[in-house]
């Protein structure tokens, strides 16, 4: 009957202000019926006077004992009530008859006690924050209060349960017990949340582990609304930047292509790291989508804006071949890149941002196998499409704005014999074509004099060639005059990114002036970002992972606030024999609760270690068996007679841990539970723990030890006479055990890591004495990153910056190009490390990965500028003013994907993502486009390499300075007065002048592609196909 009704009202353990006072016991569940009394509770149990009552009808020797040793007393009955008019309060409450309110400060001086004095201790700190005291250090006030509800874990409910009736029927599992704590946890929540009226002057702020998952969770899930929407935008931009007037020339489909081929591949990538096993975690689903795709279309617009800018005498078929030529070794060096910077960044030591890091890399390198594999087949389709003057997009139906064509035969038509009758001429001379912008007609210039004339080398100048003889429209003349203004693109339509850096960027930027002020103001940039790096201090807050305005932000900013203190546990692992490294397992106790940071216990409570409450309980038993061998109640033979802690004394004494002689009667009187110094005898360590465990379950839970494997279990029988009780099955060797601590005083960074130093340093010294020990709590999991955080970002960059300039070195085969790219990229990662001061931003691992992938994201703004810079002939200047014509378009279209794939992050619920993302990864665009478009021209205009490309014949003019102007021209940069010109082509050709079309001549729709035949090609022959064409296409 008392074993079950102590079942019934077995208690909870919560750590509350309210243990101070009887309201305490309101919090108690659980009730038990005696016969001829009302319904026993918490509110109304007085365990000394329920014993007195129930003396004389059953043997309670047993119970009395285990009240006293946890020193129950009369329980909450003999506490203050803070009501004291409440009808329920107990008459033996000290002010039950006074009617008075407590003093609340006074009572809550010292802490609180739970329904046990000596195991259930909770201190200040545990209960109160922002605490005034007087002069003398009484207590005068709080600002806060705090409970803290200790919950079973999934296996401790289910091994509670296991066998009870209500379980029978459910297929009870330690699965189904974690689902049951977490629905009470969410369930405590909402009634904690729920219970203060909205005008109420106080707060309620409730927090469980449920919460935070649930909280992390939702950080973790795909916003399908947002991920929709980036992609659908970057389809519309993608479409639009790459649409032209003329609907033959123009290609939005590639642009809506590539963009869907990045989303393919990102799909692609992610489901390649999912069977890889990679844990997916809230960066993978909030960030990388959009990291990815922006990263991806770089690469698209490069290959479709190199496309267009293919020279006008390739082949059909070697179009795709020259694209990827000129751009592939661009594409490959920043692909490469970004791999290597995210697989730097997996040296991290951070589990989850090193999976982010390792699936960043392999995305990349889908996207890269994708546009390098799948895209020119894409490129390859809609130059079919373009050379058939078909509609872009509306691929089936024929341009509206197709011209007609006259293709003029080669060399070989005019050397055939021709039938006599048919009057014709043969002249090789040399032409020029330019393109009228009033009547988009291409009109070819025939100068009187036919020796080879060189074209000018400056493609800047804006110089136009006045025709030295007439000048033939070869173009049909059928097309009608409606026709012509339907087709005809406005002035606007003629602008691009490309014609801006030709004729205003380029001639403003490289001026000598232009130069100094660009490096002055980057050499303040970088010192103020110097200035910045100092003031970034480590840290990531829970508050900044929790949305703001939430009831779980209102909580954890109030604890931080109020409540710096953290639960941890010190934690030993097996490998070692703990029954003979008690002295090293109390010296590493010792010196871990000597930290600074480590909560001291009371003076009058003993340390809650499971070894010193074992080693206290083996003590006592130890006393009451002399005492009772002393008064001859126990003997060697008997000990029915003595107390029941001399019994178990007894018990064990006899036991000699040896399976084949067990017992040993003979040390009774020869052996204590305890030396001189404190230290159990090895041989009675595991049986002892089987008797303690079994024994003193109020001890064990105060341990908080965990044990495990478990001891079995064993059940003390007093008047047992077969001897079987004397059998103790020992427990076998510990695998893991805990001591709990409690941390407090810990509000900055700086703190943690300290208290992380010191508890790392005592395990390190306990393993020198042979114990394996290790620091586990929430202080560990989440700050433990800062101590090597630094020297790990360092080595991360160091390695990633000689790994880039190897790699640009080896693809590019300059390695003097290679140290302005990695100096450039070093410039942008100190100025963003100097810029996350400015704003705020602490370093914790997420922006040191950041921080890392910014080399490689750097990459894509500065390598094809390096490139083209390579490719180009001419002086510096002239040869920056090229590699910016051809590269600013596809960069900037490339930085701006970018920004639009990031901007959906901007509207994430979590303040976290928009600060350490978006915010970040948005200034590192931002100078990516500094550097690679304004920084490095400059560079490379003073210091950049000789060209890779040397010009081979004599007769080619020598370059000329673009700053100097020409004469009976145009300065340079400068728009010319007379009609602007797409295109001015000078070449060696043979025209057949004849009153009838020649045979093998033929009119077609016009297309951008010139007309090619396997048999003359530009660089086989000195002759070749000329194609005019109308109207203009635009140009990038």
């Amino acid at each position: 009957m008392i074993e079950r009704m102590i079942e019934k009202l077995f208690p909870c353990v919560i750590l509350t202000p309210l243990d101070c006072f009887w309201e305490g016991a309101k919090l108690q569940g659980g009730s038990a019926y005696l016969p001829g009394r009302p319904d026993i509770q918490w509110t109304n149990l007085d365990p000394e006077q329920l014993l007195e009552e129930l003396g004389p009808f059953a043997s309670l020797e047993g119970f009395r004992e285990l009240l006293d040793k946890a020193q129950v007393g009369q329980a909450y009955v003999g506490r203050p009530c803070l009501n004291p008019d409440d009808p329920h309060c107990p008459p033996t409450a000290p002010n039950r008859d006074s009617r008075q309110a407590p003093n609340v400060a006074q009572e809550l001086s010292g802490g609180c006690h739970g329904f046990s004095h000596k195991f259930m201790h909770w201190q200040e700190e545990l209960l109160l924050g922002g605490m005034a005291r007087d002069p003398q250090g009484q207590l005068l006030r709080a600002e806060a209060l705090q409970s803290t509800f200790l919950l079973m874990s999934p296996r401790q409910l289910y091994e509670h349960f296991r066998g009870d009736y209500q379980t029978h029927d459910i297929g009870w599992s330690e699965e189904q017990a974690g689902t049951v704590l977490q629905a009470w946890q969410r369930r405590f929540v909402q009634l904690a949340q729920d219970s203060l009226p909205e005008n109420g002057s106080q707060q309620i702020h409730a927090f469980s582990s449920t919460t935070l998952d649930d909280i992390l969770h939702a950080f973790s899930e795909v916003s399908a609304a947002r991920v929709a929407g980036g992609y659908l935008l970057m389809l519309a931009y993608a479409c639009v930047t790459m649409l032209r007037w003329d609907c033959a020339q123009s290609q939005g489909a590639v642009g809506l292509a590539g963009v869907l081929l990045v989303a393919l591949a990102v799909a692609s990538g992610l489901g390649l790291c999912a069977l890889l096993g990679i844990a997916f975690n809230a960066a993978t689903t909030q960030v990388l989508p959009f990291l990815a795709l922006g990263i991806g279309v770089d690469d698209i617009f490069l290959l479709a804006h190199a496309f267009t800018e293919a020279p006008s005498g390739t082949p059909l078929q070697e179009r795709t071949g020259e694209c990827l030529q000129r751009m592939g070794p661009s594409v490959a060096l920043t692909s490469i890149n970004n791999m290597v910077a995210f697989f730097m960044a997996a040296l991290v030591p951070i589990p989850a941002l090193r999976a982010f890091s390792l699936q960043a890399a392999i995305v990349v390198g889908c996207n890269f196998a994708a546009v390098m594999l799948v895209f020119p087949a894409v490129l390859s389709l809609d130059l079919h499409r373009r050379h058939c003057q078909r509609l872009d997009v509306l691929c089936c139906f024929s341009s509206p704005c197709s011209a007609r064509v006259i293709q003029i035969l080669p060399q070989e038509l005019a050397d055939r014999t021709v039938p006599v009758g048919i009057a014709h001429l043969t002249a090789t001379v040399q032409a020029f074509a330019h393109c009228e912008a009033s009547s988009q007609h291409v009109v070819t210039s025939l100068p009187p004099h036919t020796q080879l004339v060189p074209p000018p080398s400056d493609p800047l100048s804006s110089e136009l060639f006045s025709p030295g003889g007439s000048t033939r429209d070869l173009l049909g003349q059928e097309e009608g005059t409606r026709q012509k203004a339907a087709c005809r693109s406005p002035p606007c339509a003629r602008w691009n990114l490309a014609h801006f850096a030709r004729y205003q960027f380029a001639p403003l930027l490289l001026q000598s002036h232009a130069k100094a002020v660009v490096l002055v103001l980057c050499g303040a940039l970088l010192g103020l970002s110097l200035y910045g790096a100092t003031l970034v201090q480590d840290g990531l807050a829970l508050t900044d992972v929790v949305p703001r305005g939430t009831k779980e932000h209102a909580f954890l900013s109030a604890q931080l606030r109020y409540f710096s203190l953290y639960e941890v546990a010190l934690v030993t692992q097996g490998g070692f024999d703990y029954a003979h490294s008690q002295r090293a397992l109390f010296d590493l106790h010792q010196r871990f609760s000597s930290l600074k940071a480590v909560l001291p216990p009371p003076a009058t409570q003993a340390p809650r270690t499971w070894l010193h409450y074992y080693r206290s309980w083996l003590q006592g038993i130890q006393a009451a068996f002399d005492q009772d061998w002393a008064s001859g109640r126990i003997t060697l033979h008997s000990y029915r007679n003595g107390s029941e802690d001399g019994a178990l004394a007894y018990k064990l004494l006899i036991q000699t841990g040896d399976s084949r002689e067990p017992l040993d009667f003979s040390q009774l009187t020869t052996k204590k539970l305890v030396d001189k110094e404190g230290l159990i005898p090895p041989e009675l360590f595991y049986v002892g723990l089987t008797m303690w465990v079994s024994s003193d379950p109020l001890g064990l839970a105060a341990s908080q030890a965990n044990f495990y494997p478990p001891p079995p279990e064993w059940l003390h029988d007093k008047y047992d006479t077969t001897g079987e009780n004397f059998r103790i099955p020992a427990a076998q060797p510990l695998e893991f055990a805990q001591f709990p601590f409690l941390l407090h005083g810990l509000q900055k960074t700086s703190d943690f890591v300290e208290a992380i130093e010191g508890a790392r340093a005592a395990c390190a010294e306990a393993g020198l004495a042979g114990v394996r020990a290790y620091p586990s709590g929430s202080p560990f999991l989440f700050w433990e990153q800062y101590l090597g955080l630094r020297r790990c970002f360092l080595l991360a960059i160091c390695i990633l910056l000689v790994c880039t300039f190897l790699v640009c070195a080896l693809l590019l085969l300059n390695p003097w190009a290679a140290g302005l790219i990695v100096l450039v990229l070093a410039l942008m990662t100190v100025e963003l490390f100097g810029i996350m001061g400015f704003l705020g931003i602490k370093l914790s691992a997420i922006p040191v990965v950041i921080l890392v992938a910014s080399v490689g994201i750097g990459v894509e703004f500065t390598v094809h500028v390096a490139l083209g810079f390579l490719t180009a002939q001419g002086s510096r200047n002239l040869r920056a003013a090229r590699a910016l014509e051809h590269t600013f378009a596809p960069v900037m279209d490339g930085a701006v994907s970018t920004l639009l794939g990031l901007l959906m992050l901007a509207g994430s619920n979590f303040d976290f993502i928009v600060r350490y993302f978006f915010v970040v990864l948005t200034v590192l665009t931002l100078l990516g486009l500094l550097h690679g478009l304004v920084l490095l021209p400059v560079l490379l205009s003073i210091l950049g390499p000789p060209p890779e490309v040397v010009q081979m014949y004599k007769e080619s003019p020598e370059v000329l300075n673009p700053s100097a102007p020409r004469a009976g021209g145009l300065r340079w940069g400068l728009s010319p007065t007379l009609p602007q010109s797409f295109a001015r082509v000078t070449t060696s050709m043979t025209i057949a002048l004849h009153p009838p079309p020649l045979p093998g001549a033929y009119i077609h729709p016009a297309s951008d592609e010139p007309a090619w035949s396997p048999a003359a090609t530009p660089a086989a022959n000195n002759s070749s196909n000329l194609t005019s064409r109308a109207p203009c296409p635009a140009s990038e």
